[in-house]
């Protein structure tokens, strides 16, 4: 659930980038800094380790004010690839409010998506979000490159899962704004009725998303 300090008039959401090692997760994070407009925009911080170049990765923050004068602001979180670091992976996702799992295209990868996948929804379970109910968005990312799965070999193994797919190119900024806005499509489905955000504080799933991504209206 969204962190709401109502005495402060802040709304914060958790959203975490997730997959394999070296599969584009910084980088649609360092490209979402760049593309996005948000009214509210911090800087990029990232801490490395001896191992992984990214231990977790932090855009803090990125946000708005609604209409009613509430702060909204999104903290953006990628979660390191190797297996060595899976405690900081389940710190990582804790709370979170929404998800991009971010596939290598690369034929060579496929089972290192797998295997990263499943270990996305067992730290899920971990650390007690709800698979059915958290939005979660795939992205197939590095489409520049050769040797890669058609669009129509993913949707085959995809067929029947319930998580919206995009096809991206992160190093070039390709499919990196569409990802974010699908998620943020699912994040406000999935909590603007409890937190009264068209009701109480004017903010429609149009507005939210022009607000959010900083387009004019």
């Amino acid at each position: 659930m969204p962190e709401l300090e109502r005495d402060a008039g802040r709304l914060t959401f958790k959203l975490v980038y997730y997959g394999p090692a070296q599969g584009g997760k910084t980088t649609n994070l360092m490209q979402l800094h760049d593309l996005v407009g948000a009214e509210m925009k911090g800087e990029l911080m990232t801490l490395e380790t001896q191992h992984d170049r990214t231990l977790f990765f932090d855009l803090l923050p990125l946000g708005f004010r609604a209409p009613s004068g509430l702060t909204i602001r999104f903290r953006l979180f990628t979660v390191p690839g190797q297996v060595a670091h899976d405690g900081t992976r389940k710190a990582v996702l804790s709370r979170a409010d929404g998800v991009v799992f971010v596939a290598d295209s690369q034929r060579t990868e496929a089972t290192n998506n797998g295997e990263s996948f499943q270990n996305l929804v067992e730290n899920l379970g971990r650390v007690g979000l709800d698979l059915e109910h958290l939005p979660i968005v795939v992205q197939f990312n590095k489409r520049d490159l050769p040797s890669i799965l058609s669009e129509d070999e993913v949707r085959e193994r995809y067929e029947g899962a319930p998580w919206p797919l995009v096809f991206a190119s992160a190093i070039s900024g390709s499919g990196v704004v569409q990802t974010f806005r699908v998620l943020l499509q699912g994040v406000w489905r999935q909590f603007a009725s409890e937190l009264e955000l068209d009701t109480v504080h004017g903010l429609d799933e149009a507005a939210f998303l022009r607000a959010a991504l900083g387009e004019a209206q």
